[in-house]
């Protein structure tokens, strides 16, 4: 007798509460979970879970799909691994609200902050809305492979309601801060996650022009979390200042959080630039935790990879007056090009010159580099660097880099661990993942295009701290499960999702942790417009569940899209 949807047979059950696993069924129907264990009756479609783990759809609190949404249904790579809920609108950048004269402004923000190709957005969007409220509007006709969920950003908020004094950076009247309150309130009520910000000095247009959001003053910020008060829902995302010491910046986030009543969380990697800011800011948010709610740090789970090659965003001489020429020729043309004796000269004396300082920073030649590999190496030893390789050679390191980004018809990528990486160790990583404050996110799937893939820590994080963990290392199973799943939902209000209970949404994955695999990131030019993006797949994925349908078997879509616009309730 057909009771069920679909069932899950025999699988261990890691449920994503943090407790133990067990052998059992699951059962779907109406796109809910309504059995578990043992039980009498058939489904519609059964999978054999027999040596497998079934867990709850993972949840990636920090992307930003903004506009892939309005172009794809398929919000890869995060949906090839194992994500089945994302929130976009971070960091204080997205597309609405918007009035027409001001599209052009938030694409090249977009452009310059999250690495999205100008062509793309300008092909890819349709802008078929003004507020945010007309944005929701729009994605709720949308249909997707997992669902999405969005917040309201700071940088358009301000513009839109500033204009062109917001653009510039000018001070919020009482009346502007005003409107934003009003605006953040309705944004949470029509079914905004929350407000996002951003005090990143780094966070520029792509011709150097400073966020609009990245220094307003407390007033404005605090008009913002007004916001979210009145609404009575939704939580403050923000990015911390760059040079501002975590004591400052963390009673800064502790009077938002109390002026709002709301949760807030924070970017949190260990950076080079400060070496010891990471453990002051676990530290801070062990001891003085606000009473209204909780303050939170989204962490990373593996070193923040940013990619280099010749058809990417960047390379050490993709700055060169010399390349500028070349830059837009076919790749096979470029190699050529590269190839000749006279061009190799010239690239290889020139200096980087760019308006943007993000931009110089990331091709400085004093960056440490290392050759990515297949499958990739996300935390090579020290004496793999490829300035001490070309030492060993006996050439300069520009003369070797010039050399590894011409092999494989200048398909090569090349590595360097950002952050997170601190003296070749992911020991702060586990301190990080240790710390009962902390939240997985930061895998930005829908942006850097061209510099980072990090969507993938989701299978990074089951192979590397869970299956492939030293003794007295990594994180047992089930701890990791919830710090994919129910962890992130709880951080913005997802009470439907994130374990395997019954009532909860039908969204779950059938793994074979044993044959977990990643692959190298690769190039592909599939983008309106014809713009390219890394992307990378994975191995293990047996089956993805969305709302009851399977959306995915082995890696390969279904072509199911049971996902949509997820408002906060």
């Amino acid at each position: 007798m057909l009771m069920y949807d679909l069932v899950i047979r025999g699988g261990e059950i890691i449920d994503g509460t943090g407790g133990e696993p067990f052998q059992g069924d699951v059962a779907m129907a109406g796109g809910k979970i309504v059995a578990i264990g043992r039980f009498d009756g058939r489904g519609g479609e059964e999978i054999d879970a027999r040596g497998k783990i079934v867990t709850p759809g993972f949840i990636d609190i920090h992307t930003h799909y903004d506009g892939q949404v309005a172009w794809e249904a398929c919000l890869q790579p995060s949906s090839w691994h194992g994500v089945t809920t994302v929130i976009g609108g971070n960091c204080g950048v997205g597309f609405a609200p918007c009035k027409p004269a001001e599209r052009d402004l938030l694409v090249k923000l977009m452009e310059g902050v999250e690495d999205v190709p100008e062509i793309v957005m300008t092909t890819g969007l349709p802008w078929t809305w003004e507020s945010f409220d007309e944005y929701l509007n729009f994605l709720e006709q949308r249909k997707f492979d997992i669902d999405f969920g969005a917040q309201i950003p700071h940088s358009p908020l301000r513009v839109y309601v500033m204009g062109e004094r917001g653009s510039n950076r000018e001070p919020a009247t009482a009346a502007d801060n005003a409107e934003m309150t009003r605006l953040v309130e309705a944004a949470v009520r029509a079914g905004a996650f929350g407000v996002t910000t951003s005090r990143h000095i780094m966070h520029r247009s792509k011709d150097g022009r400073i966020a609009p959001s990245v220094d307003a003053a407390e007033l404005e910020l605090l008009a913002l979390a007004e916001g979210l008060k009145r609404a009575g829902a939704g939580v403050y995302q923000i990015i911390p200042a760059l040079d501002c010491p975590p004591a400052e910046e963390y009673a800064l986030m502790t009077r938002l959080t109390e002026a709002s009543g709301r949760p807030l969380s924070f970017s949190l990697l260990a950076m080079p630039r400060h070496e010891t800011w990471w453990r002051d800011y676990l530290n801070l948010m062990d001891r003085a935790q606000p009473a209204a709610a909780p303050i939170r740090a989204q962490i990373y789970p593996r070193p923040v990879g940013v990619m280099y090659g010749l058809d990417l965003s960047f390379h050490p001489f993709s700055l060169k007056p010399s390349y500028r020429p070349i830059a837009n020729l076919p790749l096979a043309q470029r190699v050529a090009e590269m190839r000749k004796p006279e061009m190799r000269a010239k690239l290889l004396a020139e200096k980087s010159d760019d308006p943007n300082p993000l931009h110089l920073q990331i091709v400085n030649e004093n960056i440490k580099l290392y050759f990515l590999g297949d499958p990739p190496c996300y935390n090579p030893p020290k004496d793999a660097e490829i300035g001490l390789e070309a030492a060993r050679r006996g050439v300069s390191k520009a003369e070797l880099l010039y050399e590894l980004l011409l092999e494989n018809d200048g398909k090569a990528l090349l590595y360097s661990p950002a952050s997170n990486y601190l003296g070749n160790s992911m020991a702060p990583i586990q301190e990080l993942l240790d710390n009962q404050n902390t939240v997985l996110g930061l895998g930005d799937g829908g942006a850097h295009y061209g510099m980072i893939c990090d969507a993938s820590y989701s299978t990074f994080t089951l192979m590397h701290w869970v299956r492939d963990a030293r003794p007295g290392n990594g994180i047992p199973l089930a701890e990791a499960v919830k710090k994919l799943a129910a962890d992130p939902a709880a951080c913005v209000g997802l009470n439907d999702r994130g374990v395997i209970a019954i009532g909860k949404k039908a969204d779950l994955n059938l793994i074979d942790i044993d044959q977990l695999s990643l692959g190298a990131p690769a190039v592909i030019h599939d983008l309106p417009g014809g713009g390219r993006r890394l992307r990378q797949h994975s191995k293990g994925y047996v089956a993805t569940v969305v709302n009851g349908d399977v959306t995915y078997r082995d890696g390969v879509s279904t072509g199911a899209l049971p996902g949509r616009l997820v408002r906060r309730s």
